[in-house]
């Protein structure tokens, strides 16, 4: 098992599950070095979990390798017990393949896969000082399953399992004290659909308020759900976290149908949708 020790650093800090995951790593004795790219959420984060714990805050553009590789470098030295690393930060992009363009495109894979990769990469050589490491790696349910309009998205997620899924074989094979989750969660009540960018291709502005509201009514898991799910995976050394019913029941249909999983859970995500799933 991984001890929940020392400090951990966390991207995507001052919403959501990484939020959450502060909160809930600052409890069980961490000290934390978070980034985001907005600072005054993580002064008010860094304010609410208080002087308990020593918190370092960074401002971090996760899709800027240069910053990236700056926040590995004062993290590390700010906390030289530095043991976990969660590379959480990610962005959504509404609309069919064809609806988005290459530029919105390369902007979500240097957030959602490069900056997984990049984080990976800065931290790793630390990583591998300590008796003990975790790198945890958020993907999505939408990096076992695909559905229509997250082609961006999905690609970019699958693309996180892969290379999380290769990297901790590579860990494993080399002995090494760092060990790898990859994190696929279903639906958690953060603000991602509301702050999601929309295809310059989407010209029905009512379709934007319809995909919120659906996820909003589909995303039954409470980020600290999330956040204690992603701790308990860490401490069992669990090299896939699914979060929530809708990730488990997902990744099981993808593993029977996996051709034809889309009709059923197309089905299936309607009722979710509507607040009618029995």
């Amino acid at each position: 098992m991984t001890a929940i020790r020392g400090a951990a650093a966390i991207t995507g800090a001052a919403s959501g599950i990484g939020r959450a995951l502060a909160f809930e790593l600052a409890q069980r004795g961490c000290d934390l070095a978070l980034a985001d790219r907005d600072e005054a959420g993580l002064k008010t984060l860094a304010a609410e979990i208080g002087s308990t714990r020593k918190v370092s805050i960074h401002r971090v553009d996760v899709g800027e390798p240069d910053d990236i590789a700056q926040f590995a470098n004062e993290a590390t030295s700010a906390h030289p017990a530095l043991g976990i690393v969660v590379n959480n930060a990610g962005v959504a992009l509404m609309g069919s393949f064809e609806e988005i363009d290459q530029a919105q495109m390369d902007w979500l894979f240097d957030i959602n896969f490069w900056g997984v990769v990049h984080g990976t990469r800065a931290f790793l050589p630390h990583l591998k000082t300590r008796s003990e490491a975790h790198i945890v790696n958020l993907s999505s349910i939408f990096g076992i399953i695909a559905p229509p309009g997250q082609s961006a998205y999905a690609a970019a997620k699958f693309a996180v399992r892969g290379f999380s899924e290769s990297v901790r074989h590579e860990l494993a094979v080399a002995g090494s004290p760092v060990r790898l989750s990859v994190v696929h969660p279903g639906g958690v009540a953060t603000a991602i659909a509301r702050n999601s960018r929309t295809g310059v291709g989407v010209t029905d502005n009512s379709r934007r308020a319809q995909s919120i509201e659906r996820f909003e009514n589909a995303a039954r898991t409470t980020p600290k759900d999330a956040a204690l799910r992603i701790i308990r995976g860490i401490e069992k050394n669990e090299p896939r976290i699914l979060i929530g019913n809708d990730a488990r029941f997902m990744d099981l249909l993808q593993r029977f149908r996996p051709a034809t999983y889309w009709a059923p859970l197309q089905r299936k995500l309607e009722k979710m949708a509507k607040g009618t799933a029995k």
